[in-house]
């Protein structure tokens, strides 16, 4: 049966689809290549800008960056004292991203653009996560064991976005641009504000959210008392 294509500059919800488990190779240098592959897939698929696989692999810090963060979780798994926070602090020099290696962090994640962001040492993200620049998945304290953000999956969080603390954003979430989450957001909703307010609408074309579609909840409360007022006045004029 055929999917009809949406029409031009229409707006609709659309659910993103949940990809396939496949099978684990049994050689850990062929699972780390086959993400590898993954991870320039997704990023050619993402980002328009992206003209060729040449282009992602020589031109891309969010690429190289989280290529460095693969690496230098693998050695930090493996009990590697210092080598692992050496390779992390190396990829933020040169690219402006620090993704400690303690993190976790799963399938097809892109950041785009990527100065400036900050992703936690105890910091769990999902699967098909996008993340733009001077985005900061960060904690609150000097608190110890888990004190930075669970990330689900299908998950966008705008530029200059502050995620802080032990909370979690629920898959098909998405964060506006600016905003600063440090309470639990349940999943397919939208944040928006300082401090994060949810806005219970989606706004999507073909999947992606579009961020200056997003509704401002106090412009919306304060367009709302402004109507009430003008009701009340021209009630009051016509008495």
């Amino acid at each position: 049966m055929q999917k009809s294509s949406p029409k031009k500059n229409e707006i609709k919800t659309q659910e993103p689809q949940k990809t396939k488990n496949k099978k684990r190779h049994p050689i850990a240098l062929v699972r780390g290549i086959q993400r590898v592959k993954a991870d320039i897939q997704n990023i050619k698929d993402k980002d328009p800008a992206a003209k060729s696989i040449l282009e992602i692999i020589l031109l891309y810090p969010g690429f190289h960056a989280l290529l460095a963060y693969r690496i230098a979780n693998k050695l930090l798994k493996w009990h590697i004292p210092f080598i692992p926070r050496l390779i992390s602090q190396t990829a933020r020099f040169f690219t402006g991203i620090e993704i400690h290696p303690g993190a976790t962090i799963g399938e097809r994640f892109f950041i785009d653009h990527g100065m400036g962001v900050v992703i936690g040492e105890t910091t769990i993200i999902g699967d098909n996560v996008l993340v733009y620049q001077g985005v900061t998945l960060g904690g609150t304290g000097k608190d110890h064991g888990k004190r930075h953000p669970t990330i689900g999956n299908f998950v966008t969080i705008g530029a200059g976005a502050k995620v802080l603390g032990n909370i979690t954003i629920e898959d098909n979430s998405n964060i506006g641009a600016g905003s600063v989450v440090i309470d639990d957001v349940p999943e397919h909703s939208t944040v928006v504000g300082i401090p994060g307010r949810i806005v219970q609408q989606r706004f999507f074309i073909q999947g992606q959210l579009l961020h200056n579609k997003i509704p401002d909840p106090v412009t919306c409360q304060l367009n709302r008392l402004t109507y009430e007022l003008k009701e009340l006045k021209e009630k009051m004029e016509n008495k």
